[in-house]
């Protein structure tokens, strides 16, 4: 037997950026918890709207599945006497399973006589198992802080106003939150401000559509703004711009939407486009307009809660509201035009960095030197990118940046070009933020490059020199970001850099940290093991990874180019051998406790398979070592794949440990040769782990 399941929590307004995080997450955490009890479902669906959270489940087993259990009590010997009555051992045993000494039985575990008895599990209803599974949902919700409300000692992110429980038309009784459940929901707060009563979960979504004004689905929601946000924009001549954010953020804070356009005046498009955006996104939750050629239009879309008749009121209030924001977008961009970002750069002076590692002045400095010394090195001229770091935060101090901290970069970018700098400076101080985000675009010139390579390497040096090293979730500086972004740069700007010598420069800017090698292998060793994350993306295994890293190498550049080429190599049957030969080879050779002669003698030889090896490694040295000056690791890896039938006809044949000293070294050697051949690009035998 089966039935349908309907839960609704009702609260007040939810928080909208966190509505679909708590909804996936009560959802989750109650089909886990129905798995781990073995009832089965047909079909699960969470609800989410401004003022609830449901879900309703169709099909969902009654009862929990029921088992026969073979329940095990003490020894025979010690449960009955020599009369054969039970013992106290079994009484206690008996009373411990609600058995009578009579449904005792005997057999053997395996090792000895033991007694038993066979009990049936399983068999709760679910109807008495939902309570207790959405408490528990609940209490583990993703809150970051929760409140009471009244008189009461309940805590949730909002306070609850209503329940509802129900198992097919029947309500399942219980509290929570300090609400009995029912078969009563709400409807919209303005176009249906009433109870509404539930006939059946299956019924939920429908009901809700049609006698309560409200659309329950998440996803029906999203959909329905979209395709109204987008014909409206059409139908005032321009695109909707409707950012994934954004889309979900209105979606947490309607229940019946309707898109409605406004305009604002077009004298404010004087003021660069991304404060105009931001201030409509951040603030008013508007969705902006473009042209057919990106620009920004004048006009804006909102999402109303409401149905009405005439919008007209809903226009001109939302017009109203917008105006002093983008008046002061206008005001702020215009006064900080007054002072140039020269000028502005001694206000950094006052701004902290972090405590131990000075002002962001301090850090500009620190910037520009690093930038230059990696200028020097790629054989850049350093001029606009000398002048990029000195300038790259001066708008962290301007009003637009204050007001609108999205806009840092961004306003740089504008202030530079009014103040009369070269596109590449303007550019750069934009661009050295990027990549700000996974997947996010890298700089597209060299003085953005090059100072954002600076930025983040200052920062890695400076906040592994003071010890704030980060520790499971919690990074603060944001260093794994920071070290994929230096390996992005390094990688698909194709830089020949030591990031080594980098880190080594950085901390040498720093006044008074610890620039031993150590503390230099550390800062390499954590941005190089983001390596692992890049390659995972690229679909490259973990032991791809190992056998480049063995190496010991610190540019990345080089680091990427063997990686990829042994991750074609790995593609081929000929390289797994390789890589078992690879592997016995180095665990003969650690095992040598003596060293082991560097020439090989060709006239200790005694079998043809040795000779076979020997000249086929000569061959291949010749034709390998041009290929890796160049850096073609992976037509290196090809010609080294020619090897593997004599060195398998080699294991077959020769016997490596021979009784003869000399013959056993040159054979020894022979292999210290072929290991070699390999170390060259990356220790292979790693590939033979999997």
């Amino acid at each position: 037997m089966s039935s349908d399941i309907l839960f609704e929590l009702g609260t007040e307004e939810l928080p909208p950026k966190s509505l679909k995080t708590l909804s996936d997450s009560l959802s989750e955490s109650v089909k886990s918890s129905l798995a781990a009890s073995g009832l089965n479902f047909s079909s699960f669906e969470g609800f989410c709207s401004p003022r609830r959270l449901a879900f309703v489940i169709k099909g969902l087993d009654d009862e929990t599945p029921k088992n026969e259990l073979q329940v095990w009590g003490p020894p025979a010997k010690i449960a009955f006497d020599q009369d054969g009555k039970a013992t106290k051992a079994a009484q206690a045993f008996c009373n411990r399973n609600g058995i009578t000494a009579d449904q005792i039985q005997v057999a053997s575990d395996g090792k000895v006589d033991k007694i038993f008895c066979l009990k049936m599990d399983g068999g709760e209803l679910c109807s008495s198992l939902l309570p207790k599974f959405i408490q528990t949902a609940i209490d583990q919700l993703p809150i970051a802080k929760r409140m009471r409300w009244g008189a009461s000692r309940t805590e949730f992110v909002r306070p609850a106003q209503w329940l509802v429980l129900m198992q097919n038309n029947e309500v399942i009784d219980t509290t929570i939150l300090g609400q009995t459940s029912g078969n009563v929901t709400r409807g919209h707060r303005f176009l249906c401000n009433q109870e509404v009563a539930l006939s059946s979960p299956s019924s939920y979504e429908s009901c809700l559509e049609s006698d309560a004004k409200v659309i329950a689905s998440f996803d029906k929601r999203k959909q329905l703004i979209v395709d109204q946000v987008t014909a409206e924009a059409k139908r005032i001549g321009g695109q909707a711009v409707i950012s994934p954010d954004l889309l979900d953020e209105v979606t947490a804070l309607v229940e019946w939407p309707v898109a409605v356009s406004g305009n604002f005046d077009s004298a404010f498009l004087s003021v660069p486009a991304e404060a105009l955006i931001s201030s409509m996104k951040e603030h008013q939750k508007y969705f902006h307009v473009v042209d057919e050629n990106n620009a920004l239009l004048p006009l804006f879309i909102t999402v109303s809660n409401i149905e009405t008749k005439d919008y007209s009121s809903i226009k001109s209030g939302n017009e109203k509201v917008i105006r002093p924001r983008l008046a002061d977008a206008a005001f702020f961009f215009n006064t900080d035009k007054k002072q140039s970002l020269a000028q502005r750069r001694d206000k950094l002076k006052n701004v902290v960095f972090q405590a131990k590692l000075g002002s962001i002045f301090d850090k500009t400095e620190r910037i520009k030197a690093l930038a230059e010394f990696i200028a020097a090195k790629l054989d850049k001229s350093h001029t606009d990118i000398t002048a990029c770091a000195e300038l790259c935060k001066s708008d962290l101090v301007s009003n637009m940046v204050s007001e609108f901290p999205d806009m840092q970069g961004i306003a740089g970018y504008h202030y530079a070009m009014n103040d009369g700098l070269s596109s590449d400076i303007a550019q750069g101080v934009v661009e050295h933020y990027q990549p700000k985000f996974a997947g996010d675009q890298l700089p597209e010139s060299d003085t953005g490059a090059i100072v954002g390579l600076a930025d983040r390497i200052d920062t890695l040096t400076g906040i592994f020199g003071i010890g704030q090293l980060p520790t499971g979730s919690k990074d603060p500086f944001a260093l794994r970001r920071a070290s994929v972004s230096v390996l992005r740069i390094i990688v698909e700007k194709e830089y020949n850099l030591n990031l080594a010598e980098l880190i080594a420069f950085s901390l040498s800017q720093h006044s008074g940290l610890d620039n031993t090698e150590a503390s230099q292998a550390t800062t390499l060793a954590y941005v190089l093991e983001r390596f692992k994350a890049v390659f995972d993306d690229k679909g490259i295994s973990a032991e791809v990874w190992q056998s480049v890293a063995a190496k010991g190498l610190s540019q990345p550049l080089d680091i990427h180019q063997r990686a990829l080429a042994i991750h074609t190599f790995y593609q081929d049957d000929a390289a797994k051998a390789l890589a078992s030969a690879n592997k016995r080879v180095a665990n003969i050779l650690a095992k040598q406790k003596s060293d082991i002669a560097l020439n090989v003698d060709a006239s200790l030889f005694e079998q043809e398979e040795e000779h076979a090896l020997f000249d086929a490694l000569n061959s291949v040295k010749s034709t390998v070592k041009p290929l890796l000056d160049q850096r073609a690791y992976g037509d290196a890896l090809q010609s080294l794949s020619t090897l593997r039938n004599v060195v398998d006809a080699y294991f077959d044949k020769v016997m490596v440990m021979s009784d003869d000293l000399k013959i056993r070294n040159n054979r020894l050697a022979v292999l210290t040769e072929l290991r070699g051949l390999f170390l060259n690009i990356a220790d292979i035998r790693f590939l033979a782990l999997k």
